[in-house]
């Protein structure tokens, strides 16, 4: 776990222990606070078909990756690596997110096989933690933009202005092996106040390492926050209907990085000799996504349906006419 030390002696933002320097104002970080890296040396099982790491047990015998199945290698790193603060517990059991799973598929719609539900064949439903940032921040944010308000007789008329913009509990995915559509689908199932330090699961619960370094990490959440400014600005702080040259400036005030480790189910299924994926929040059994087949006679007999109708409509049309 990384633990915070003494506050920035310029800005006063957190600075914590791997920190050579204030990630807000760039200070060097006081001499004795750079932390004993004797013992970083980590191991951790990597995956070569979707890149995730996961955390390396003796006791878990598992050649498979949990996300995507394929084969795991053990890899060794000796660099400072991010590590996992908070875990939020797992609130849906095993048997809760089965019949989570087979009410999905009973409820896809039209256009799937009539025998999904009762022709698919789980073929394992995995626990584990995925991992992700969760940010705090105060920024000042400039802007400037052309847009129709106030143009007159041009176009498009120059607009700036400064915004002071809070952040609160932005979650900021680190995981390689979900998607960014199933994180999507997820984030907003969890709740941040329910978290442990520790990974209290049933022993077969498997853990996602972060795999980037501090600075690396820094800047993705930076990034993050960047595109997440400017699309509150355009959402709501340009006048007018239209604008175009839009460009932003963020300036931190303030910034806290929490490293946390979301639950989720990752069930795979096989139906008709093809494999399929559902993911399930560990928090919210309603929170599903996943991939399904179409079936392919519904939707040509649909269009042929459609088609057939058009013709007898034009047919009627040249009759009355």
């Amino acid at each position: 776990m990384t633990t915070p030390s003494a506050p920035c002696p310029r800005c006063d933002s957190p600075l914590e222990q791997d920190d050579l320097r204030c990630p807000i104002c760039s200070q060097a970080t006081p001499v004795g606070a750079q932390p004993d890296r004797k013992d970083a040396t980590v191991e951790v099982l990597r995956c070569d078909g979707c890149g995730s790491a996961v955390s390396y047990s003796e006791k878990a015998r598992a050649p498979k990756c949990a996300f995507c199945g394929s084969v795991l290698r053990l890899e060794t790193t000796s660099d400072p690596m991010e590590q996992t603060e908070h875990f939020l517990p797992f609130t849906v059991t095993r048997d809760q997110a089965t019949g989570a799973y087979r009410g999905w598929l009973r409820g896809l719609g039209f256009f799937r096989p009539s025998d999904l539900a009762s022709a698919a064949r789980l073929e394992s439903l995995k626990a584990l933690w995925w991992v992700g940032w969760v940010f705090q921040a105060d920024a000042l944010v400039s802007w400037a933009a052309d847009s129709d308000h106030g143009a007159r007789r041009a176009a498009w008329a120059p607009h700036a202005g400064q915004l002071e913009m809070p952040f609160r509990d932005i979650l900021v995915p680190a995981t390689r092996g979900l998607s960014e559509p199933e994180t999507a689908q997820l984030t907003n199932s969890y709740r941040l106040d329910t978290a442990r330090t520790e990974p209290l699961g049933d022993g077969e619960t498997i853990v996602e390492q972060f795999d980037l370094r501090r600075s690396a990490a820094r800047r993705q959440v930076s990034e993050a926050m960047g595109r997440l400014a400017e699309q509150r600005v355009k959402d709501g702080h340009i006048p007018g209907s239209r604008f175009r040259n839009f460009a932003a400036a963020i300036l931190l005030r303030r910034l806290v990085t929490l490293r946390y480790a979301f639950p989720a189910y990752v069930i795979a299924y096989r139906y008709r000799g093809r494999l399929f994926r559902t993911v399930i929040s560990g928090q919210d059994p309603t929170r599903i996504l996943g991939h399904a087949p179409y079936s392919g006679w519904k939707i040509v007999g649909t269009i042929g349906g459609i088609l057939l109708a058009l013709a007898l409509i034009v047919g009627l049309l040249a009759l009355l006419g």
